[in-house]
């Protein structure tokens, strides 16, 4: 569920709140989250293509394995796509596990809110630092194949000022 679906979003804008299904593969447990739910905190929303494919495995096991990194920062990863949360749990036990949830935009809803959708609706592979006044902090969208992904290191670099 998304709250208004008229805004593109820009540096410095407010992040316009949603409400997706998910799941927390370090639990298992399925619920909705919202991005409001973590107002006072820095979030990094994290647009991927799908599950199971290369770019998207690599690039969800290297901010898992920097989860540590970002919750020092007092920061949440939430990663998002377009297929459900039962297919999001499958994906990251297949890949031993994912240190953040997985949340589900079947509709493609906030994908379309937050600009990240291509050709004929497909994701393309986005990230977002919202800082914890809940205003966007960073932008990074891809416009061509994104066979690439930004690292963790430049996430928790734009991380820093949200932090402080």
């Amino acid at each position: 569920m998304v709250d208004d679906t008229s805004v593109d979003v820009a540096v410095g804008m407010e992040a316009p709140d949603f409400t997706l299904a998910g799941v927390d593969p370090r639990t298992g447990e399925f619920r909705d989250y919202s991005l409001s739910e973590y107002r006072g905190r820095a979030v990094v929303l994290v647009f991927y293509p799908a599950d199971n494919s290369p770019v998207c495995t690599r690039q969800l096991n290297e901010y898992t394995a920097s989860v540590g990194d970002f919750e020092t920062l007092d920061a949440q990863v939430l990663a998002i796509s377009p297929q459900d949360p039962a297919t999001h749990l499958e994906f990251s036990r297949e890949q031993g596990g994912f240190g953040f949830p997985l949340l589900a935009d079947v509709d493609r809803e906030v994908g379309r809110r937050f600009g990240v959708l291509g050709l004929l609706d497909l994701y393309r592979r986005c990230t977002f630092v919202v800082d914890p006044d809940g205003r966007i902090a960073y932008i990074h969208r891809y416009l061509g194949p994104a066979l690439e992904f930004r690292p963790a290191e430049e996430l928790l670099a734009a991380l820093t000022p949200a932090a402080d």
